[in-house]
């Protein structure tokens, strides 16, 4: 066990940027770390927590860390300490529009920007329910930045809207860009930053998850159940022990998920533009075409970005090289997959599995309660038709600390524009 203990000098307490650094910096490793002050004892990892400690000047922060990385986890804290816990720079305030609010975005972005002056974020946030689009973008006049979401439409005539009411700042409180018209941003000078990553095994579990759920018919089980059936019939699956897993794009997420595939007794077979030799040389995964992996794999998971070379990347010709019967998850993003030719092949029975958190044509429906009316999309409603189709609503990031993750990150993009730092690879450059 380690153990720190740190006496509070700044005048304004433990505000919400260093308990956000603190948290963000505990994710990160495998010991247990609690921080205790004035009697009361809270979780490192948790920004909510740190808070409610209440922690003034002059107070004594009792840190102690155990597991099997305390030593790294020690010396990272320390770090966190030394820079930023004392922190006093100060910029104007930075006036942010924050478009497509839900209530779970307050959570924690309205307590990261609570305190203003010497150290802090030094940000107000104006939140829209509105989604930006044409129609909404006059609703940034006057604001220095937006903070948009994937179903946000950033598109040209958007980006000229904003450049006229003077928003010099898109903030993505997401990783994917497809949305954002980067040349528009570059022509008209708007600065666009993202969230590089925020929770890989979010991701990467969900993926898992609703991939068993359709494997497993668990959605038909669920409600068999609640009518008092208790028959097996249409409930049949399919071992994954033994069987091969295809990963499409093995970055972070992807990572997550071989590692999981992995541990359920799966060969893991992996294809990516830009292979991570490492990655075969620990024995995750073995790299190969992928051609050969639509071949071979039983169960295919997608977690490659979207490019014009990932474009419809499973379509007639890939999907006809796969196996019958086989299990095909996407958490990435929807244009990974031609639709019409997804449906043609489950209307042939193709697959035994189809688990997808995105999918074309889902913007309407995203993060919107449409439990009273029909559906009228027409993809969504064939999609839905399938027995072994699983749909969920772009929820794959939607952790706990995930949502934490987005929040500290974006406001740090936010006070690095605002005070003239690195952006790092927070940047996206057309």
């Amino acid at each position: 066990m380690k153990k720190i203990t740190y006496v509070v000098s700044n005048p304004r307490g433990i505000h919400a940027r260093p308990c956000a650094l603190l948290a963000q910096c505990c994710t990160n490793f495998k010991s247990s770390v609690t921080v205790s002050a004035n009697e009361e004892t809270a979780s490192a990892q948790n920004i909510l927590e740190l808070l409610a400690l209440h922690a003034a000047k002059g107070d004594i922060l009792n840190i102690q860390i155990e597991g099997e990385d305390e030593e790294q986890a020690a010396e990272a804290i320390q770090r966190v300490l030394d820079k930023s816990f004392d922190e006093r720079r100060t910029a104007e305030i930075l006036k942010i529009a924050f478009f497509g609010t839900k209530d779970y975005d307050r959570i924690f972005f309205s307590e990261l920007v609570k305190d203003k002056g010497e150290g802090t974020y030094n940000s107000e946030i104006k939140y829209f329910s509105s989604n930006l689009g044409p129609e909404t973008a006059g609703l940034a006049a006057g604001y220095d930045a937006v903070c948009v979401f994937v179903n946000d439409n950033v598109s040209r005539p958007v980006i000229e809207q904003l450049h006229d009411y003077g928003v010099r700042l898109i903030l993505l409180r997401c990783a994917g860009f497809n949305n954002v018209d980067l040349e528009a941003a570059k022509e008209y000078s708007i600065t666009v930053l993202r969230v590089p990553a925020y929770s890989p095994y979010a991701v990467a579990e969900h993926a898992m998850a609703i991939v068993q759920e359709a494997n497993r018919r668990l959605h038909k089980a669920y409600n068999k159940v609640k009518d008092n059936n208790f028959a097996l019939s249409g409930l049949l699956g399919i071992d994954l022990h033994n069987k091969v897993a295809g990963i499409v794009g093995t970055g972070k997420i992807g990572v997550c998920m071989a590692r999981i595939c992995k541990g359920y007794g799966m060969t893991v077979l992996g294809w990516d533009a830009y292979p991570n030799q490492a990655l075969e040389e620990e024995g995750l995964l073995t790299y190969v075409e992928k051609e050969e992996l639509f071949q071979k794999a039983d169960l295919i998971s997608l977690h490659a970005p979207l490019f014009p070379t990932t474009y419809h990347i499973v379509n007639e010709t890939s999907i006809a090289m796969m196996k019958n019967s086989v299990m095909l998850v996407n958490t990435a993003r929807g244009g990974l997959i031609d639709n019409e030719a997804l449906i043609a092949a489950l209307k042939r029975g193709k697959f035994h599995a189809v688990a997808l958190d995105v999918y074309e044509g889902e913007d309407n429906n995203v993060y919107t309660d449409r439990s009273d009316v029909a559906i009228a999309d027409d993809i969504t409603a064939r999609l839905l038709m399938f027995p072994q189709v699983v749909l969920t609503s772009h929820q794959a990031f939607f952790t706990r600390e995930a949502m934490q993750a987005i929040a500290v990150v974006t406001m740090e993009n936010a006070r690095n524009f605002n005070e003239g730092n690195d952006y790092g690879d927070a940047e996206v450059k057309a």
